[in-house]
């Protein structure tokens, strides 16, 4: 087991302050989708930072450990969490901008992805290993990303009443 560091310190204060962060925003925007779907919007960021962050730091590969050790704490659950206000970010502002490129809209979205893994890096969130470069992760955002979009078009084509009913 690696141990990077034993003190709460600016790895998890990242996390504390992006989750609050996070939360307030969403608490402070019109409202735009019924509760349901701000919950499903919300988890596919929590889901899919579980899932990679798992499938990527675990043996055999094991690319990364996530804030001060290769074991896994709660504050790595509240990292997963954090996902989830930038994952409805997205939905929200896709459904608020309706953007005419849709592969523009997800390579911003992937930067912006990028830029908030390479703060979380600086700050001792991931730690890489065996050669892993944050530029390696560029392909999953914009592979999750677009199954955004493909989720967000299923369930507003199945749901024409997407955007009745706002709670969250």
């Amino acid at each position: 087991m690696n141990v990077y560091d034993n003190h709460f310190n600016s790895n998890e204060w990242f996390i504390v302050v992006g989750l609050c962060i996070g939360t307030i925003t969403l608490f402070f925007l019109p409202k735009r989708f019924p509760r349901k779907t701000s919950i499903v919007f919300f988890t596919c960021g929590v889901f899919s930072g579980f899932f990679f962050d798992h499938s990527l730091s675990v043996e055999p590969v094991n690319f990364y450990d996530v804030n001060d050790n290769s074991s896994y704490q709660f504050i790595d659950f509240l990292s997963y969490v954090t996902y989830g206000p930038l994952s409805y970010l997205f939905f929200y502002f896709f459904d608020r901008l309706r953007p005419v490129s849709i592969p523009i809209y997800i390579l911003i979205w992937s930067l912006i992805s990028l830029g908030m893994e390479w703060s979380a890096t600086y700050f001792g969130v991931f730690h890489y290993r065996h050669g892993y470069k944050l530029f390696y992760s560029l392909p999953i955002y914009l592979i999750v990303q677009s199954c955004w979009i493909v989720l967000y078009h299923r369930y507003h084509g199945s749901n024409s009443n997407l955007n009745s009913n706002p709670i969250l």
